[in-house]
């Protein structure tokens, strides 16, 4: 496979230094994702926006997170399993929903789980669930405004998984305490 560079302010091209920049007042540091995107500042752009807009949908950030996770995981994204642990622990999401995320097992809140499956389905169905998933998700509480919002987390996440796969990302030490693998999904 081809290497990528993780860049720096000093080998990040003048058009990705801004955005560099605005990654580190945001992390504390600039993660390895974030550097890679560098070598293309339209698609780091791209992802940092589309990470601004995902922040402003209706839902929480938990349920804003099952959604990130489950994609990771669906997509086996080594690195973005950690960061998103760290993020979630960060940000107060609970214990166990993070667990069930990490294992691909039910989340024990109805609607929460509601959530996860429907996430699922959008993933592995390339955007085409049954008429019975959106119903099962709407009869969860949710909206036509959440479907979407399902979507546009997808996406985001279609961005930084393929990214990974392709450059081999390799995991911040902020990240290293919740390093993931697919050995911790559940199986039979």
């Amino acid at each position: 496979m081809t290497p990528f560079t993780t860049h720096s302010f000093e080998t990040a091209s003048e058009t990705a230094q801004p955005l560099l920049i605005a990654a580190k007042g945001a992390y504390g540091f600039v993660p390895n994702l974030l550097g890679t995107m560098a070598e293309a500042p339209a698609l780091l752009e791209g992802y940092m926006t589309l990470a601004g807009i995902y922040d402003k949908t209706d839902l929480s950030e938990t349920e804003r997170q099952i959604i990130l996770m489950t994609n990771n995981r669906l997509n086996g994204c080594h690195y973005c399993m950690a960061a998103h642990t760290s993020i979630s622990q960060g940000v107060g999401v609970p214990k166990d929903i993070i667990e069930s995320l990490r294992t691909d097992t039910p989340i024990s809140d109805p609607k929460l789980e509601a959530l996860r499956t429907f996430a699922a389905v959008i993933n592995e169905t390339r955007g085409w669930p049954e008429s019975s998933d959106v119903d099962a998700f709407l009869d969860a509480g949710y909206t036509r405004q959440n479907i979407l919002e399902v979507i546009l987390g997808t996406s985001l996440k279609v961005m930084s998984n393929y990214t990974n796969h392709i450059a081999a990302t390799e995991l911040d030490a902020a990240f290293a305490p919740n390093a993931w693998t697919t050995d911790l999904v559940k199986t039979g």
